[in-house]
């Protein structure tokens, strides 16, 4: 036995489970594809200063969860925490925004990490599926993403998930708002560090999930009832567009996320049957963000939904994905001519989509057949120097444990047509 475990709060994603992840993947990105999203890839680790200026210095994420390091050559580089900025940066890098297509609309798929306490639901690396909408301030991009993650979890087989909705305003009525907030928290009995927050950003109080720092916040100032009268427009119209689409939400006035980008519209996707870390994914608006990491103005809105805690979701609801069996054909060679022509015919299969695997390691019968069935194959192909001298192979099916014999030279087109 290996004497190296995987680092705490990490897990390994080994077969059978990893179907489920991928499928998950699969189901989250599909939506996004069908919408003109193209997919963007990023490195793993960043320039330290592009996630203090853009997820904000007084976040927990960087204050506190980040993995920094300085390399030989002495830079700054932090593991990504999470995937706008860097999807950002890397959109303006590359001009992007000057192909005259606005807005640009990126999707990913990745691992993220932050040094959390680790628990059901909160690793330190975790993964996540993501979109991106850069380069216009449009009420339907907002309600378009909403709409596409919906139909995502929807697509699952997920049902017990609810839509959080909220506005965070803009930089001309958020600042009033800051002030009053900042005002109500210097009343209340909180701890330093809380207090030294509400300073640099009031707003993240409102996201402390102690209980009795909540049951302080009970008459706090809502941010609704500063809202401009454009910020007021833009968030209705969000709302009607998603309720247009059939897409059920919840207004929460208290809903902020823990970046400090946010602009206007914020999301939240929760399940509630995942205990504490209820939220399996959300995003929202971030209109000044490529001005904070030097690009130009580009209004722009995403999500991430979380693969980790979608799948617990699906778990909590006793939902059984429909995956494709990992093996549909597998072939049993009894003596080396067998497995010369098995082997070839394996490789035909797969050639033409059929998912097929082979005895490996010169097994007896036995031994091949036990493997044969814990593959999931629905159908073995076995031969031995007797069929082969009759140019026939024997073709079992693994859930009738009919056996029939069939021409070599039809296998190929005799099982594309039982697999359909």
């Amino acid at each position: 036995m290996s004497t190296f475990k995987a680092p705490k709060g990490t897990y390994d994603l080994i077969p059978p489970d990893s179907a489920t992840y991928l499928a998950v993947r699969e189901a989250i990105a599909a939506p996004l594809r069908n919408s003109g999203y193209g997919y963007v890839e990023t490195p793993g680790f960043e320039n330290v200063e592009l996630f203090a200026r853009g997820v904000g210095e007084s976040t927990d994420i960087v204050t506190k969860e980040m993995y920094a390091f300085e390399t030989k050559g002495g830079d700054q580089l932090a593991l990504r925490p999470e995937g706008t900025a860097s999807v950002l940066r890397a959109a303006l890098e590359a001009n992007l925004h000057k192909a005259g297509n606005l807005p640009v609309k990126l999707w990913y798929s990745g691992s993220y990490y932050r040094y959390e306490r680790p628990q059901k639901g909160r690793y330190r690396h975790f993964s996540q599926v993501g979109a991106e909408a850069i380069g216009a301030e449009d009420p339907a991009l907002d309600a378009e993403l909403i709409i596409l993650a919906d139909q995502a979890y929807r697509s699952l087989g997920l049902s017990d998930f609810r839509i959080l909705l909220n506005s965070l305003g803009d930089k001309e009525c958020r600042p009033v708002y800051r002030a009053a907030l900042q005002d109500f928290l210097r009343g209340l009995d909180l701890d330093e560090d809380t207090l030294r927050r509400a300073e640099i950003n009031p707003l993240r109080v409102l996201d402390d999930k102690r209980p009795d720092v909540q049951k302080q916040l009970t008459d706090a100032p809502l941010l609704r009832d500063y809202l401009c009268d454009a910020c007021k427009t833009y968030h209705e119209e969000v709302r009607e567009l998603i309720t247009a689409a059939g897409v059920s939400f919840e207004d929460d006035p208290k809903l902020v996320r823990g970046l400090d980008y946010y602009t206007r519209t914020t999301f939240e996707f929760v399940h509630d049957g995942l205990g504490s870390q209820s939220a399996v994914g959300g995003g929202g608006r971030y209109d000044g963000l490529s001005e904070m990491i030097g690009g130009p103005a580009l209004p722009s809105v995403g999500w991430a939904l979380g693969v980790d805690r979608t799948v617990l979701a699906l778990q909590a609801e006793g939902v059984e994905l429909r995956l494709p069996p990992a093996t549909s054909v597998f072939a049993v060679p009894l003596g080396e001519e067998a497995r010369r022509v098995l082997f070839a015919k394996v490789t035909e299969l797969r050639k033409v989509g059929v998912a097929a695997d082979f005895s490996y390691g010169h097994k007896g019968l036995k031994g091949a057949m036990k493997n044969a069935n814990r593959s999931g194959a629905r159908f073995t192909l076995v031969a031995g120097e007797r069929d082969l001298a009759d140019g026939v192979v024997q073709l079992k099916d693994m859930e009738s444990g009919e056996q029939t014999a069939i021409g070599v030279n039809e296998i190929v087109a005799e099982l594309e047509s039982r697999l359909g």
